[in-house]
C-alpha cells in the first residue's frame, strides 16, 4: 500500500491542471447518455417504493469516487487498450436497453462505458483506486423478475411467520395465511417492497458501504461483520413488518397506509444502520478482548 492509500478520507481533492479540458468533450458524451436514463428512473422506477433506494445507491457511489480522487491522483497513468472491448460492449447494450425499455441492460450499460472511459483514459491503477464504487453501483441494476419471484417468496414467508409468532406471543389477535397477516378486523399482505429481495440487497450495500468507510483492520471483524448483515436485513425487516402491522391494529387502516408510504422505509434503514453498529461494536469488544489474551500468554 503506497502512502496515497493511508489517507482516504483527505478532505480535498484536487484536480491537475489542464484535466478538464481533457476530460470536458468526455463527459458531455457520458451525459448524452446518462440524463436520459436519470430522467426515465426518476420519473419511474426510482419513484416507486422498491427502488426508492436507487438515488441514494448512487449518491453515495458519486461520494465514494471522489473521496478515493487523492489516491488516483497518485497512481501512475497507464491507458488500457482494453477498454476499447468494453465500449464495443456497452454502447450496443445501452441502445439496446434503451430502444427496448430493459432497464437492467441500460444501467449496467453506463457502469460498463464508464469503467471503458478510465481504463482509456487512465489505466488499471485508477480502476484499481475506484473498484469498491463501481462495485457498490452493481445494486442499482434491477434483477430480473423472475429471480426476484423466486427468491422473495420464502423472505416474506420467514417474515410473516416471525411477525405472526411475535405478536401471538404477546398476546394480540394474530392469525396467518401465507403472507397474508389478520390482526384484528385487519387483513395485511406482507409486499415485495416490505419483505423483498431488493429490500435485502439495499440493505447489504448500506452494510458494504460502512465496512468500506470504517476500513477495520481486523480481518475478523470485517468478514464477521459482512456475513451478519444478511441477518440483520433480516431483523430490520421483520421490525418493520411488527411496526407497520401494530400501527394498523391500533390506529386503523388508514395510519397503517400512510405509515407504510411514509415511514415504514425510514423505520428499516434506521433500525438496520442500529443493529449494524451494535454489532460492530460488539465485534470491536471481541477483537479487543482476544487482543488482550494474546498479549498475556
Amino acid at each position: 500500500m503506497d502512502v496515497a492509500e493511508k489517507i482516504p478520507g483527505h478532505s480535498r481533492a484536487e484536480v491537475p491542471q489542464g484535466a478538464a479540458p481533457e476530460w470536458l468533450p468526455i463527459a458531455a458524451g457520458f451525459l448524452l447518455l446518462l440524463v436520459p436514463t436519470l430522467y426515465r428512473l426518476f420519473t419511474g422506477a426510482w419513484a416507486t417504493e422498491e427502488q426508492a433506494h436507487g438515488p441514494i445507491i448512487l449518491g453515495l457511489s458519486v461520494w465514494l469516487m471522489w473521496r478515493n480522487l487523492p489516491i488516483v491522483q497518485g497512481r501512475p497513468v497507464q491507458p488500457s487498450k482494453a477498454g476499447w472491448a468494453l465500449l464495443a460492449l456497452g454502447l450496443p447494450m445501452y441502445i439496446l436497453g434503451r430502444s427496448q425499455q430493459i432497464l437492467s441492460f441500460e444501467i449496467l450499460s453506463l457502469e460498463i462505458v464508464a469503467v471503458a472511459i478510465v481504463l482509456l483514459k487512465r489505466g488499471m491503477p485508477t480502476l484499481r483506486a475506484q473498484w469498491f464504487p463501481f462495485f457498490f453501483m452493481l445494486f442499482l441494476v434491477p434483477l430480473p423478475g423472475p429471480i426476484i419471484s423466486a427468491l422473495t417468496m420464502p423472505m416474506k414467508m420467514a417474515v410473516s411467520y416471525v411477525t405472526e409468532h411475535l405478536l401471538y406471543a404477546a398476546g394480540l389477535p394474530i392469525a396467518r395465511s401465507g403472507v397474508i397477516l389478520q390482526i384484528g378486523q385487519y387483513q395485511l399482505l406482507v409486499a415485495d417492497a416490505c419483505a423483498g429481495l431488493q429490500t435485502l440487497l439495499t440493505l447489504e450495500a448500506l452494510g458494504l458501504f460502512y465496512l468500506n468507510v470504517v476500513r477495520h483492520t481486523s480481518a475478523f471483524r470485517n468478514l464477521a461483520l459482512a456475513l451478519l448483515i444478511i441477518p440483520i436485513s433480516f431483523t430490520a425487516n421483520v421490525i418493520r413488518v411488527v411496526v407497520l402491522t401494530l400501527v394498523t391494529f391500533y390506529l386503523g387502516d388508514a395510519a397503517g397506509q400512510g405509515f407504510l408510504h411514509g415511514f415504514a422505509g425510514m423505520v428499516l434503514f434506521v433500525t438496520a444502520l442500529i443493529l449494524i453498529l451494535s454489532i460492530d461494536s460488539l465485534l470491536q469488544w471481541i477483537v479487543r478482548r482476544r487482543e488482550r489474551r494474546g498479549a498475556m500468554t
